[in-house]
């Protein structure tokens, strides 16, 4: 049989059964809409334990020294050489250097441990702290020996901006640096945790009061994670007495959270097209149980079992891309309503625990649009197999007495 008229007599056949047809592709159009709409949520999960990571002060890729980790400390500084950015790809978004040591910070009323962190604010755009929303007044410069607290801290020291703060920290002598610290401004951070932990000066105060030149950390941004091992092995050339880490291996449980979404994504793919691929056997069967006089009018007219095997998984595979395409446009309606994000303010404690941010943006990734696309027709083809089989197994002369 020429291919145009099996073509045609499939587009013909599901027209015959408009209802039960209908009832399937509605079936189809839900489960991949669904799916569609859960991988949105997942890869937006993923997305922002990633972002939060590596806006943590993480960056996509960091120079430490290789016992910073297991003893934070300026002992554990470094110095940079000249010229060391000659080593960074194009694809860089930024860079920062930073000293990041202990201290302890104190009130008239409390104390608090915290981590003192001295900055150049020119190069924290690719941190939390260029986006924070401050009261009162920013770090001007590296110089800037005022100090930017975070708003839960300045809630439990009972301070507020303006007012002055004692920090007590170790020097690059190992003996212990007192000084007192006006505030210059506090600053409101999405992840609430941020606030309690982390204590903004500039780097060059920071260097004087400890009396060092060194630094602790180079932290640098990417414009995508793909440039991670391109970027760390080029600096590893350039600092050889360092350690080179990517945010992975210093931020290992959201890494592990972030493979675990992936995972998930693909689990419950699974899940629903193969409870979907079980209804639409189902359905095939009783579309060709209800057509054997039908198929074996066809067989006794010369209708070979192949162009019989041909014309039904012609007619399902069919009706699963246009299940496939409905499904695939609820979907992208759907999600263009929250495209903007989803206000979580309401969870705003229980996700702040987790590392989420209270604004939840789904992701819309072209590669879930072909997974599920493709693996949604290679299924409806497949499952059709059996039904078209057993149509043919039926003589034509019995088919014909039914």
């Amino acid at each position: 049989m020429p291919v145009g008229m099996l073509l045609q007599l499939s587009w013909r056949n599901i027209w015959r059964h408009r209802r039960r047809n209908a009832i399937l592709l509605s079936a189809i159009a839900i489960a991949v809409a669904g799916v569609m709409l859960l991988n949105t949520m997942m890869r937006g999960m993923q997305q922002d334990l990633m972002n939060t990571a590596i806006e943590n002060l993480t960056g996509h890729v960091k120079v430490l020294d290789p016992g910073y980790l297991d003893d934070p400390g300026i002992e554990r500084g470094f110095e940079v050489a000249d010229g060391w950015q000659s080593a960074l790809p194009d694809h860089v978004r930024g860079w920062a250097m930073r000293i990041r040591v202990p201290a302890v910070v104190t009130s008239e009323r409390e104390t608090r441990g915290i981590q003192l962190v001295g900055v150049d604010p020119a190069r924290e755009s690719i941190s939390f702290l260029g986006d924070a929303a401050v009261s009162g007044q920013r770090l001007s410069g590296p110089g800037d020996s005022r100090l930017l607290i975070g708003g839960l801290l300045a809630e439990a020291l009972d301070t507020a901006a303006g007012r002055r703060l004692v920090l007590v920290t170790q020097g690059a002598d190992g003996r212990t640096r007192e000084a007192g610290f006006r505030i210059a401004g506090v600053y409101r951070a999405e992840i609430a945790g941020l606030e309690k932990a982390f204590v903004f000066t500039g780097l060059g105060a920071l260097q004087r009061l400890l009396g060092t030149d060194e630094i602790t950390e180079i932290s640098i941004r990417l414009d995508g994670d793909e440039f991670e091992a391109a970027t760390t092995a080029g600096l590893a050339g350039s600092f050889r007495d360092q350690d080179v880490m990517s945010w992975r291996q210093l931020e290992p449980q959201a890494a592990s959270m972030v493979e675990v979404s992936d995972i998930t994504i693909y689990i419950l793919f699974v899940i629903v097209m193969g409870a979907l691929t079980f209804g639409l056997v189902n359905t095939l069967v009783t579309a060709v149980m209800e057509r054997l006089r039908e198929l074996g009018m066809l067989r006794a007219i010369g209708m070979r079992p192949r162009v019989v095997v041909a014309q039904v998984v012609v007619e399902s595979s069919a009706i699963m891309a246009m299940g496939v395409t409905t499904g695939l446009t609820m979907a992208a309606g759907i999600f263009a309503l929250v495209a903007d994000g989803i206000d979580l303010t309401a969870f705003d404690d229980s996700l702040a625990s987790f590392g989420m941010r209270p604004t939840f943006v789904p992701v819309f990734d072209f590669r879930d649009v072909v997974l599920v696309a493709v693996l949604s027709l290679i299924l409806g083809a497949i499952s059709s197999f059996y039904p078209a089989r057993r149509a043919v197994k039926i003589k034509p002369l019995e088919a014909l007495r039914r």
